[in-house]
């Protein structure tokens, strides 16, 4: 008895180019966040230029992301049906821009800088990025059926 000899196709699906500078400016602006606290606790000058920094540093990788995420649309990596697609990215804007703000706000001397409006951006910021991450994560699953990639 013979078996018909089948073959079967594993699809792989490129990895979206926007995930890693994405990630990194997201733990960079949320580390912003834990040297503010540690700022307004400890009244340590050190506190405001680590801030200030990853602020920066955040910034610069979320405009890598935001090169990304055109080519990812472009390409097809990233769909944008639905309404849930076009919050994701004004979310990752809003982000952005409050984080450029709280930049601007960082620039200030010593505790002007962070307590309170410093402080408070930060956390606006951290609050969007976990949004966001919820909405990143809803739209795979949306793409993939409810199959994790």
């Amino acid at each position: 008895m013979t078996y018909p000899i089948t073959r079967s196709y594993v699809a792989i699906a490129a990895p979206p180019l926007r995930s890693i500078p994405l990630h990194f400016s997201a733990a960079c602006l949320t580390g912003a966040l834990l040297t503010d606290i540690a700022y307004w606790r400890t009244a340590e000058m050190m506190w405001t230029n680590f801030s200030a920094w990853l602020l920066t540093f955040g910034l610069l990788l979320g405009a890598l992301a935001a090169i990304a995420v055109l080519i990812d649309i472009f390409s097809g990596r990233l769909l944008l049906r639905g309404g849930l697609g076009w919050l994701y990215i004004i979310g990752n804007i809003a982000a952005f821009v409050v984080s450029l703000f709280n930049a601007f706000i960082h620039s200030r001397d010593a505790w002007a800088s962070v307590v309170p409006t410093g402080l408070t951006l930060s956390i606006v910021a951290a609050v969007l990025i976990v949004i966001n991450a919820c909405l990143g994560w809803a739209i795979i699953r949306q793409r993939t059926g409810g199959l994790e990639e």
